[in-house]
């Protein structure tokens, strides 16, 4: 795989995972929580630890693709609060729909 397609696809995953969270009632999509033998509405505190555990795990990833194109850099505070600014940011499509749309 090369530098581009594999920059390319850890942005797809990051996308798709930043959002996972708020478009699903079960923990990391698997995990169906339940209370009382019904289905619970998810707290926002389990999503945004979701939300920290789905970062560690995108970040794992590219880096696991960056050790097998060749060197890996090291990374200092600055890149894990630019990468987990931007995580954010591409959580927002999620939130706007769980949170902020009007629901009918």
């Amino acid at each position: 795989m090369n530098v581009s397609l594999s920059s390319w696809f850890v942005i797809l995953l990051a996308l798709l995972a930043a959002n996972l969270p708020f478009i699903n009632e079960r923990l990391f999509a698997l995990v169906p929580l339940k209370s009382g033998g019904q289905a619970a509405v998810k707290p926002v505190w389990v999503r945004l630890l979701e939300l920290f555990a789905l970062y560690a795990l995108v970040g794992l990833f590219a880096y696991v693709l960056e050790a097998n194109i060749g060197n890996t850099f090291r990374q200092g505070w600055e890149f894990y609060a630019v990468t987990g600014c931007m995580f954010l940011v591409l959580a927002y499509p999620g939130y706007v729909l769980r949170y902020l749309k009007k629901h009918r």
